[in-house]
């Protein structure tokens, strides 16, 4: 075959790095936003804070030529409708200061400061640390011991066996909270029973899990009945100690700090009578600009000798300039695009946000919001990642507001949460001993005019994060 030369013409779209950076900033949440902005704010000496001087002369007469092309409106309109870029969203006497959260220790060094007291042994006590460091969030141990060994010999000159290895993971095993350190599921509940006074409950439960953990979780009933010779009574009372148990002891210190983290708002609607409004949390709308001293330092170099020195460091001054230039706008174009998206959002959902009834939320994709801005499908998607409105109604994900649409047996169009809502109530008084199959519920659903097939009732379930019939299935 000849090798030949040709021509060919492409067209291909590149982001600018402004561009990249616009896109990343509008799916940062009000709380992710302001790390970012203090981020820059520590990096860029050029960026500072306070109000923009409307009268600043630009630093140099062909800056505009020296910057990439950026035009945003093939991201978004320009045009702010009559929002407030800048409100207060605090009522009267409120500080509008979040106050910092003061969280106590990690779940490592909760576990550190308890091997201290329990472990005197100055090696044994670098070994459960390295154990310790090897958990994860969950709190159980992943890796091998042979691993764990070959890692103390490399990374810390400890040479230990696989039987120290045990004997010193029994320990941590011993701490608490309790449970931290299985290697699986089945050793994680074992060692919190373990922890109980034995009544007959708790040695049925740890006989269960020793001999029929597997069909216990898969709720095979029947079959722990036979293999055991106990009736269901007894396998009802240690079940019930059971799911008292923590399937993943690491979390519970994460979950009781996080539950104590609350929701920010990036934005707050207000119904006037019947006329809605929405505000951007003032956080999101900081007053950034660049720095005068940089300014200065710029009109001093044009205006003075220009020697290879002063150039190499005019250009260095220049590029923090125009980076603090770039992140100012792009700062205001988020504030912008947030707006003009919410504002559709209202629009299209006004019937909900005017009632707060779930049964008033009409079918909404991406792309019929991204049709009424005028922007990119993902532009919308990264609008929509992350943010909450807060309303009389309560504080809801943009997400929430998003859903397909179902057509029911009379012809009208209808949100698939709706449909949702109605599964999630059949589950929820359905008869536990005997649940409703995916069959049965398409049937239920059928009855109520939703012609909806066994595989699509699968997946809203899924979506509920329900569990198939078998698994929900409870001894009564």
């Amino acid at each position: 075959m000849a090798l030949k030369q040709s021509l060919q013409q492409r067209l291909l779209q590149k982001l600018s790095p402004q561009q990249i950076q616009l896109m990343k900033m509008l799916q940062l949440p009000t709380i992710e936003l302001e790390k970012r902005i203090k981020e820059e704010l520590e990096i860029n000496p050029a960026l500072d804070e306070g109000e923009e001087q409307s009268s600043e002369e630009d630093y140099s007469e062909d800056a505009d030529e020296k910057r990439d092309d950026f035009n945003f409106q093939d991201y978004a309109n320009d045009d702010t409708p009559s929002y407030k870029t800048q409100s207060n969203n605090f009522s009267k006497g409120q500080d509008e200061h979040q106050k910092p959260l003061s969280f106590g220790d990690s779940l490592s060094e909760r576990l550190k400061k308890q091997i201290d007291l329990k472990i005197k042994n100055e090696n044994q006590k670098k070994i459960a640390e390295h154990i310790i460091g090897n958990l994860d969030e969950s709190g159980y141990l992943r890796r091998e011991l042979f691993n764990i060994v070959d890692d103390l010999a490399f990374s810390q000159n400890i040479y230990t066996d696989e039987e120290e290895l045990e004997q010193i993971l029994n320990e941590v095993q011993e701490l608490e909270p309790h449970g931290v350190g299985a290697r699986d599921l089945k050793e994680c509940l074992l060692i919190q029973l373990r922890k109980k006074n034995k009544t007959i409950a708790i040695k049925t439960a740890e006989v269960i899990l020793e001999k029929c953990f597997d069909s216990f979780t898969k709720k095979h009933y029947a079959k722990i009945s036979k293999k055991l010779d106990i009736n269901n009574d007894a396998i009802k009372d240690a079940i019930v100690e059971i799911v008292k148990l923590n399937p993943k002891p690491g979390n519970s210190l994460i979950d009781s700090q996080n539950s104590i983290q609350q929701i920010t708002p990036d934005f707050t609607l207000t119904d006037n009578d019947g006329s809605l409004s929405v505000e951007l949390n003032q956080r999101n709308s900081p007053q950034l600009r660049v720095s005068n001293d940089y300014i200065e330092m710029i009109k001093g170099f044009q205006q003075g000798a220009k020697k290879q020195r002063d150039k190499d460091a005019i250009s260095f001054i220049k590029q923090k300039v125009d980076a603090a230039k770039w992140f100012i706008e792009a700062v205001k174009q988020r504030q912008n695009t947030l707006l003009v998206t919410m504002e559709a959002i209202i629009g299209f959902q006004k019937e909900f946000f005017l009632t707060g009834d779930e049964k008033k939320l009409k079918p909404m994709i991406l792309k019929d919001i991204a049709s009424i801005v005028s922007m990119d499908i993902s532009t919308i998607s990264r609008v929509a990642n992350s943010k909450h409105v807060s309303t009389p109604y309560g504080i809801f994900s943009l997400k929430y507001f998003f859903s397909e649409s179902l057509t029911t047996d009379s012809g009208e169009e209808v949100s698939t949460r709706e449909v949702k809502t109605i599964l999630n109530e059949a589950i929820k008084k359905e008869d536990k001993s005997k649940p409703l199959t995916d069959e049965k519920l398409a049937s239920l659903l059928k009855e109520k005019g939703y012609l909806i097939a066994r595989r699509t009732v699968a997946k809203y379930r899924e979506q509920l994060n329900v569990p198939v019939a078998r698994l929900r299935k409870e001894l009564l």
